[in-house]
């Protein structure tokens, strides 16, 4: 019972370094917050952190009506890339942790070397190929771009994940005569439910983020919200307040994710999802 108590009063001495963490990191969202709530005078390094006067939506209303096509375009592009790229690393994860074929071992780290290809390294022959394909300035282009650099990671993801699946439950479920895509559909894909959620919350986050790609490959009309947000500022004047209230409206999908799924990341990381 001494025991017991004592484990409990070092565990509370835990939360203190916890909080102050936690407070660090959300120091930026609040001063994105308070200075979207400002006025336009209201807004100076020396004031950053007062609160506002009094608090308004207006410069959120202003930033959403910038921002709304482009949300609506990040939309179409980031569901999609992230949807498509978990899809295709769970069959090659599938593939070369539970199906043995001559070179398995050659060909996943090859595909594991297109994490470590900077994007700067092939930005050119990207926008040639896709220029001669037609699909330069859609969103569509952008998609395949998103899936393809999503492919090395969740790959491995997925492989890492499979493999600590026991080979047992595989071939009790060959002698009932299940096929390969069998065993993969009906036993695998619902076991690995932690492993798409942690898959599609990396991909979304990526893709959502992304900037030096949708900058170059998108046309005006197509720009998602961080190509919009970027060009928010003005020639003569940068209006701070709408500004951030515009950073926060960006911001809200890839929270939602986090709030909503946050447990299940974690989960599908304990159980194997990003462990080697």
């Amino acid at each position: 019972m001494t025991a017991h108590m004592g484990v409990q009063k070092s565990r509370k001495w835990v939360y203190i370094p916890l909080t102050m963490m936690a407070l660090f990191y959300l120091l930026p969202m609040f001063v994105m917050l308070n200075t979207g709530f400002k006025s336009f005078e209201e807004v100076s390094l020396a004031t950053m952190w007062e609160l506002p006067s009094s608090l308004s939506l207006d410069n959120f209303t202003a930033a959403w009506e910038i921002l709304r096509p482009s949300m609506w375009n990040s939309i179409k592009i980031v569901v999609p890339a992230a949807t498509i790229s978990s899809i295709l690393g769970s069959i090659n994860g599938f593939v070369l942790s539970k199906w043995k074929f001559r070179g398995a071992n050659i060909v996943f780290p090859l595909l594991l070397f297109g994490m470590f290809i900077p994007y700067q390294s092939v930005l050119i022959p990207l926008v040639q190929v896709m220029s001669w394909i037609g699909l330069a300035g859609s969103t569509w282009g952008l998609v395949i771009v998103h899936v393809i650099y999503g492919i090395p990671i969740t790959t491995l993801i997925f492989r890492n994940y499979f493999a600590a699946i026991p080979e047992s439950l595989i071939e009790a479920a060959k002698v009932d005569g299940a096929g390969i895509w069998q065993v993969y559909w009906r036993i695998l894909l619902p076991l690995s439910i932690p492993a798409f959620v942690v898959v599609y919350i990396w991909q979304f986050t990526s893709a959502w983020n992304d900037f030096l790609f949708a900058v170059l490959l998108t046309s005006t009309e197509n720009w998602p919200v961080t190509v919009a947000l970027n060009n928010m500022a003005g020639s003569q004047i940068i209006e701070w307040n709408v500004q951030m209230a515009g950073s926060f409206l960006a911001a809200v999908p890839t929270l939602l994710i986090y709030i909503f799924l946050g447990r299940y990341f974690l989960r599908g990381m304990m159980t194997g999802a990003l462990k080697e």
